[in-house]
């Protein structure tokens, strides 16, 4: 198995067993898997980061209409089937971590219609990895219980990202 597969196989077990699973013990009862595209290799991207130089910090709306606060870290660049895209990295202000939400045009039919995260890994090279094959849903998407940071205008594109995980059935 590749990693991509061990990575979808140990959330699947998740999402099916573990007490921190956002499902409902009704939807583990029926549940079997999530829905993934498959691997697409040409959505494995290392990508130059351009700085935000003022690291400005942002209140993202959520499901629930809480707000979370993330600084703006910095912008990636990249081409989907000849397109011009953009997306805002942002930095979660407790962790640290970078996150990365977006919208497609997949968001609303194959794909959770709020848009779906990525978390991104800087590289030695000082490049972002961004693997759109690792996106997923936010727990909202499986139990409106949760709440989860909207994608922000500035990162729903037009662009189609047929990677990672589907609408949950």
């Amino acid at each position: 198995m590749t990693s991509l597969s061990d990575f979808r196989h140990a959330k699947d077990e998740f999402m099916a067993r573990d007490h921190q699973s956002p499902l409902t013990e009704e939807q583990k009862a029926s549940f079997t898997r999530l829905d993934y595209y498959d691997e697409n290799r040409g959505l494995r991207l290392e990508l130059d980061l351009r700085e935000d130089a003022t690291r400005e910090a942002v209140e993202m709306q959520t499901s629930t209409g809480d707000l979370a606060s993330f600084s703006r870290w910095g912008t990636v660049a990249f081409e989907v089937d000849g397109e011009a895209a953009q997306l805002t990295v942002y930095k979660d202000t407790d962790g640290g971590e970078f996150f990365l939400p977006f919208a497609d045009a997949t968001s609303g039919s194959d794909t959770y219609g709020a848009g779906r995260y990525l978390d991104v890994q800087q590289l030695k090279s000082g490049k972002l990895l961004v693997d759109f094959n690792y996106a997923y849903s936010p727990y909202c998407a499986y139990n409106e219980r949760w709440s989860c940071p909207l994608t922000p205008l500035e990162n729903r594109m037009r662009v189609p990202i047929r990677a990672g995980e589907k609408s949950f059935k």
